[in-house]
């Protein structure tokens, strides 16, 4: 089963309905009790990062996360469920960093605007470099679609599982032991997602 957690930043159903269309079962979960009834966890998310880490401490869901990667359970992040591993994010009204999760080393930081290149990053683009679990059977430079302004720039390059290239390249998902993220969309992704999301339903770390 698995369980995706709704902490009032994730576009839920499109997600849940990726995993059903590979027969897989899903639960929306909001509390941290619920967390017992599934074998793995996803964090999607879309929104700002102040607004998702104000949400996950209301429901006592960071807590809640920390101790599932902790106990070794397989875990994905989706986009904004990727940045708020990191140790912080330059996402906030004045640019003060936030503090995220801290279960990834780097920090989170905003695309800068230049001729040619637009802010947000969205759309469809490839991935290269690819490797882990999410990646078997996916074929490199694969087309994946994105939709964000904001980047995770990793401290510790050997986590990084994917980059992305827009205006240099940059991190596009990340593997560490029991934990992976994409800072695509593999719901919007059409079959490369949903292999994507299948293998990851399919994984045990």
């Amino acid at each position: 089963m698995i369980g995706i957690l709704d902490y009032r930043c994730g576009n839920l159903r499109s997600v849940q309905k990726a995993f059903e269309k590979n027969g897989h079962d899903c639960a929306i979960l909001s509390k941290p009790e619920e967390l017992a009834q599934v074998s793995h966890l996803l964090l999607p998310g879309v929104g700002a990062f102040a607004d998702g880490m104000k949400h996950l401490r209301e429901q006592g869901l960071d807590a809640a996360v920390r101790e599932w990667v902790a106990a070794g359970k397989p875990f994905l992040g989706i986009c904004l469920g990727m940045q708020l591993l990191f140790e912080s994010s330059e996402e906030s009204a004045d640019g003060s960093p936030v503090a995220g999760l801290g279960l990834l080393p780097g920090h989170v930081k905003r695309f800068v605007p230049r001729p040619g290149l637009k802010v947000p990053h969205m759309g469809w683009n490839q991935l290269t470099g690819l490797r882990g679990p999410l990646y078997a059977g996916v074929a490199e430079g694969a087309h994946v679609y994105f939709v964000h302004g904001y980047y995770c720039a990793s401290s510790d390059a050997s986590l990084v599982a994917a980059s992305c290239d827009y205006g240099g390249n940059f991190c596009a998902s990340v593997a560490k032991g029991n934990m992976l993220a994409a800072q695509f969309h593999p719901e919007k992704s059409q079959a490369v997602g949903l292999k994507i999301l299948d293998n990851f339903a399919k994984w045990k770390p």
